[in-house]
């Protein structure tokens, strides 16, 4: 009984665990950033750019949205990684790339800005 238990409790937390992995699997993505979903909440502004070079891409992208910036960073510190993306100095690094995210929560409504450069 009690190995029943605790089987069904360790898959649970794996099926748990599981769809909060893929919980941005439906939500939309940045345009310029194709493979870089946008935080439930925040809604992508016009203006994004994209320049791409022998070097690598250069990808500035906005959003906005009524969260707070704890959420915004709890959804990218979870998501990042699974996606390849691995913190460090203040961003995040995959293959050649540094993404930093900078949050101004100094506004009405949260403005986020997506930054992407060769590294």
């Amino acid at each position: 009984m009690s190995f029943q238990r605790t089987t069904l409790a360790a898959l649970a937390a794996s099926l748990f665990f599981a769809l909060g992995s893929f919980a941005w699997a439906g939500e939309a993505y940045l345009t310029e950033l194709e493979d870089l979903p946008l935080a439930p909440g925040l809604t992508e502004q016009a203006g994004g750019m994209l320049f791409e070079s022998p070097t690598g891409r250069i990808v500035e992208a906005t959003a906005t949205g009524d969260l707070t910036t704890a959420q915004v960073q709890g959804f990218y510190q979870q998501a990042l990684p699974q996606l390849g993306w691995e913190a460090q100095n203040g961003g995040y690094k995959r293959d050649n790339e540094f993404l930093r995210i900078t949050i101004d929560g100094s506004r009405r409504t949260l403005v986020v800005h997506f930054s992407v450069v060769p590294q």
